[in-house]
């Protein structure tokens, strides 16, 4: 069929829009697709919605206990190690926002920055383009094929903007610069390969909100990021909600068991096996005169133990 200037025009209003609200590699459709787990609110562009409850509630858990929930549901790929850090002490926790960047060529670099210009608004490097995207909440993690010198992905300036807009760190394949004034930085942390006191060459973003690999890892717009000492899980976002809850329940069982072996009402046979009613009864009790470590149903803990995922 002939496609006439009329027709073709408000697709061409479309994609301009499109391209320059979400600057996208994949469709919102494919995204949707990929991510079709996800039962719950999502981004304009499609990326899943973690609840910022959520988020709040990941700070308190511990990484160990959230991979353990991960591997016995079948996700053995999710964990990354051997960073160095901005902050030793600093978790990142939030919802990834992705980008892929390659080793730059000249006729590809060219097409990709007038593009970013002309159609999209974008200023500056092509490393600067995914912290346009950030909201509240929001983890850049960036794919930079572990390059160190000349991989340098953000100095300080692009950290303030990045904490500005997010209120959180970053996780790049990659490097940073400038690492005693991002310290200065009050809460925000980076996970990084290494600092390199280079600026960013020969690197062009070729991705943005897209599946992206982080060593052995297959990241996702939108996955629930755990970055803290031991290094950066990555929990698909239909999943979040489980690995949180569960990594909840042990931390509160783990401190159940220990007073009640302690005082010598249960073993530790008892406590770390299948929970009799008895036992579960005097938990829920224990957990009412401990207000700090929040609330449970009885229905939410016969859910958490019929599981035995932790």
């Amino acid at each position: 069929m002939k496609c006439t200037g009329r027709l073709l025009l408000p697709f061409l209003i479309c994609f301009c829009i499109t391209g320059s609200l979400f600057a996208q590699t994949i469709s919102k459709d494919e995204l949707i697709f990929l991510t079709s787990e996800w039962k719950g609110e999502r981004f304009a562009d499609g990326r899943p919605k973690i609840p910022d409850g959520l988020l709040e509630r990941a700070r308190n858990i511990v990484i160990d206990d959230a991979w353990t929930v991960l591997k016995n549901e079948g996700y053995t790929n999710q964990f990354e190690g051997n960073w160095k850090m901005v902050q030793n002490n600093v978790p990142v926790i939030g919802r990834a926002v992705t980008a892929m960047f390659m080793p730059s060529r000249p006729d590809i670099e060219k097409n990709i920055k007038e593009r970013g210009t002309s159609r999209q608004g974008r200023k500056g490097n092509t490393n600067a383009w995914p912290i346009e995207t950030l909201t509240k909440g929001d983890v850049y993690v960036a794919d930079g094929f572990g390059k160190i010198g000349g991989g340098t992905l953000m100095g300080s300036t692009l950290a303030n903007a990045i904490f500005s807009k997010s209120g959180n760190g970053v996780v790049f394949n990659g490097a940073a610069r400038d690492l005693q004034e991002l310290q200065n930085i009050k809460g925000f942390n980076a996970f990084v390969r290494d600092f390199h006191p280079s600026f960013l060459e020969e690197m062009v973003l070729m991705g943005l909100n897209t599946p992206v690999r982080i060593g052995a890892v297959m990241v996702l717009p939108g996955d629930l990021v755990i970055a803290q000492g031991e290094g950066v899980l990555f929990v698909p976002a239909h999943l979040a909600e489980q690995v949180v809850g569960t990594a909840e329940f042990v931390l509160r069982k783990d401190q159940f068991g220990f007073e009640m072996v302690k005082s010598g009402k249960y073993t530790t046979g008892q406590v770390d096996s299948q929970w009799s009613d008895e036992i579960k009864t005097a938990f829920l009790k224990w957990l009412e005169q401990h207000p700090e470590l929040g609330k449970m149903t009885r229905a939410e803990l016969d859910k958490i133990m019929s599981k035995r995922t932790w």
